[in-house]
């Protein structure tokens, strides 16, 4: 905390930090969940149904957003792999990896990687299932929706998105939480800054009143002894400076007797170094 009772420049980073954070998780976590509620609405479609006539009877010949669960069959002639005998496919990518290249090493040789969706593999796909031209398709949603094609069954699927919305909330709660304490420790600060602020305020005020009551009873002659008297004793003559704040209020005696840390009895502040007075 700076003085003054304003924060510092490192908790107003600290605080706007923490808040971009909790609102860019916060918004994923929206994304996640609004993912999560659309995947359990989608509707679910058996293969074994005649689906030409649902979408037929179906607003658009379509449904929005559809679950599809099979196998995976060849409409056309088949992919047969490289590395795997018998082993025939629909869909055959690969993967080219050239080691050592980063460590400056020369390289040994090249790793090739295929991946092959395989005939008769268990799939499942969420889309939207429209009919065009007599003929069936799964195709991404025009609706913002999620489009899906894995491996994976639709329990599976649904619940591994759900975990993906419990970590994103769990990360948005945390560090909402550290927003909100990085708040309350900036807030109770400048609460207790102004606290101190108006007692000091007070004990100046209390003070001058003192001293005016005790100038208004005092003779003409001992006026100027009291103006040059000790704030803290009010008997022994003015005889140090404190600084950095520059008061001149206390006796030698006064500011031994001051509590550690000594502050001043005006301002309250640190006092690093005192001047002796003197008088002539």
């Amino acid at each position: 905390m700076e003085s003054g009772g304003r924060p510092s420049l490192c908790q107003f980073i600290l605080l706007g930090t923490t808040s971009v954070v909790t609102a860019a998780l916060y918004s994923v976590y929206r994304q996640k969940a609004r993912v999560s509620q659309e995947l359990k609405g989608a509707k679910k479609v058996h293969l074994g149904e005649d689906l030409k006539s649902i979408l037929s009877e179906a607003p658009g010949k379509c449904v929005p957003y559809a679950v599809i669960e099979g196998a995976v069959r060849s409409v056309k002639e088949t992919l047969n792999s490289q590395f795997v005998e018998n082993c025939k496919g629909v869909i055959q990518s690969f993967t080219d990896v050239i080691g050592h290249y980063i460590s400056g090493e020369r390289p040994k040789g090249i790793q090739e990687t295929e991946e092959m969706l395989k005939v008769g593999a268990t799939l499942t796909g969420v889309g939207e299932l429209v009919l065009d031209n007599n003929s069936v398709r799964l195709q991404p949603p025009k609706q913002g929706m999620q489009y899906y094609l894995s491996s994976q069954d639709f329990d599976s699927l649904l619940q591994r998105q759900e975990s993906s919305v419990r970590l994103w909330k769990v990360l948005a709660l945390v560090f909402g939480f550290a927003t909100c304490a990085t708040l309350f420790f900036i807030l109770r600060k400048q609460y207790l800054q102004r606290q101190e602020r108006l007692r000091l305020k007070q004990m100046q005020e209390e003070f001058q009143e003192h001293e005016a009551q005790l100038l208004s009873r005092a003779k003409p002659e001992d006026r100027e002894s009291l103006k040059s008297a000790c704030v803290v004793c009010l008997s022994s003559f003015k005889s140090c400076v404190f600084l950095e704040c520059g008061h001149v209020c206390s006796c030698t005696e006064c500011y031994r007797a001051l509590p550690e840390p000594k502050k001043c009895p005006i301002c309250r502040q640190a006092i690093t170094r005192v001047i002796p007075l003197y008088n002539s």
